[in-house]
C-alpha cells in the first residue's frame, strides 16, 4: 500500500522536519527575554506530560554535567514536596490544555515558586500573563511528540539566562543538526540500506523491549517507547543497566513461547561506565537464545548532544516504519482521544 494512502497527516513530513525545527527553536531561545528575576534558584522542576515531559528529559541529560542543583521531571497533578520560592518551575504543555500541567501550575502557585512556561498557547498561556509570568511561545500546528526539538531547545536557552548553566550547546547542537540533515534522508527512504525501516521490520509484529546503558540512552528508550505506542499503536517497555542485572534477567527463562514473541532492542551510549558495557555485552551472551530479535541501536556522533538526538531521530524513523508495516496511519491517537472525552465530562 502506498506510503501516502496509510500517511494520511504525513508524519512522514513531521519526523523529517526536525533538524530545522531544532535551527527554529534555536532562533526561539536566542530571542528569550526573561521579565523576571530568578535569584537563589536551589532546584529546578520540568512540569509536563508526555511529548512535553520528554523534552525535560533531554534537557537534564545534557546538562547534567554542568548542574549543581536537582533538577526533576515531574508527570503528574503535583510538584515534588521539596519543591519551594527557590525553585524553577517550568510548565511546558504544547497545547496549554493539559490537566496535570495545569494542576502542577496552580501548586506551583501555591508553593510560590518561581514559574516560566512553554506552550503554544491554551489555558496555561492565560494563567501565565494573568499572573505576570513569563512563557515562551512555540509553533503550534505539530503533533506534542513531534514538536520536541521546542519542548527541549528553549529550557536550555531558560536555564542559561538564569545563570544554571553557562556551557557554548549551540554550536554543538549545530553540529548535530547538520549531521541529522544527511541522515534522515536515508532513514526516511524505502531504500534496502535504511537501517531504521529494516530494524521495524524484525521488530514491528513483536514485543520490543528497550535495554538502554547510561542517563542518555535511557531518555533515547523512554522516547523509543513513547513514539512506539503513538506512532506505531505497540506496546513497549525499558529496562536499564545496572539495575535489571538484580531482577528482571531472572525473568528470560519461564514462559519461553512469549519470550519468543519479544524483540530486545539495546540503546547504547559510548560514554557508559566501563562496567556497564561489560555487563551488557555479557547479559547479552546469557540471554540472547530467548528473544525473537536482538538489535543494538547507536550513533555516530561523538558529542553526548549529537549522539542522544540521532537517537531520538532514529528510533522516531522506526517507530515509523513499524506503523507502516502495520498499515496504521501514524498520527491518531484514538484511546487518548477517548479518554480526555471521558475524563472531560467528570469536570
Amino acid at each position: 500500500m502506498p506510503e501516502s494512502i496509510i500517511d494520511t497527516s504525513d508524519m512522514h513530513g513531521a519526523i523529517y522536519a526536525f533538524p530545522e525545527q531544532l535551527d527554529q527553536a534555536m532562533a526561539i531561545g536566542t530571542s528569550i527575554v526573561l521579565n523576571k528575576k530568578y535569584e537563589n534558584v536551589n532546584g529546578i522542576v520540568v512540569a509536563g506530560m508526555g511529548g512535553s515531559a520528554i523534552g525535560g528529559d533531554v534537557t537534564r541529560v545534557l546538562v547534567s554535567s554542568e548542574l549543581k542543583i536537582p533538577m526533576a521531571v515531574s508527570r503528574d497533578y503535583a510538584l515534588p514536596n521539596w519543591a519551594d520560592k527557590n525553585t524553577v518551575v517550568i510548565c511546558s504543555s504544547y497545547s496549554g490544555n493539559t490537566e496535570e500541567t495545569l494542576s502542577a501550575f496552580a501548586d506551583a502557585i501555591k508553593k510560590q515558586c518561581y514559574i516560566i512556561g512553554i506552550s503554544t498557547g491554551g489555558s496555561l498561556t492565560e494563567r501565565l500573563n494573568e499572573n505576570g509570568l513569563d512563557v515562551v511561545k512555540i509553533p503550534s500546528g505539530l503533533q506534542p511528540r513531534a514538536a520536541l526539538a521546542f519542548s527541549f531547545v528553549p529550557m536550555l536557552y531558560i536555564l542559561k539566562n538564569i545563570g544554571i548553566i553557562e556551557s557554548d550547546f549551540e554550536s554543538v547542537l549545530a553540529s548535530a543538526v547538520g549531521l541529522l540533515k544527511e541522515q534522515r534522508d536515508l532513514w526516511g527512504s524505502e531504500s534496502n540500506e535504511n537501517q531504521s525501516r529494516s530494524i521495524a521490520k524484525k521488530i514491528y509484529n513483536t514485543l520490543p523491549i528497550l535495554y538502554s546503558d547510561s542517563d542518555l540512552s535511557e531518555v533515547a528508550a523512554i522516547r523509543l517507547k513513547g513514539q512506539l505506542n503513538e506512532n506505531a499503536n505497540m506496546h513497549a517497555w525499558c529496562s536499564r543497566l545496572p539495575e535489571l542485572n538484580h531482577n528482571e534477567i531472572v525473568g528470560w527463562e519461564n514462559n519461553k513461547g512469549i519470550l519468543k514473541q519479544i524483540s530486545l532492542i539495546w540503546m547504547t551510549d559510548h560514554h557508559c561506565h566501563n562496567k556497564t558495557k561489560s555487563r551488557r555485552n555479557i547479559t547479552s551472551e546469557i540471554i540472547r537464545k530467548f528473544p525473537a530479535n536482538e538489535v543494538v541501536l547507536n550513533a555516530e556522533n561523538e558529542t553526548s548532544v549529537g549522539q542522544l538526538l540521532e537517537l531520538i531521530h532514529k528510533g522516531d524513523w522506526i517507530s515509523y516504519w513499524c506503523a507502516l508495516e502495520h498499515g496504521t496511519d501514524p498520527t491518531p491517537v484514538d484511546k487518548i482521544d477517548q479518554l480526555k472525552n471521558a475524563l472531560s465530562k467528570l469536570n
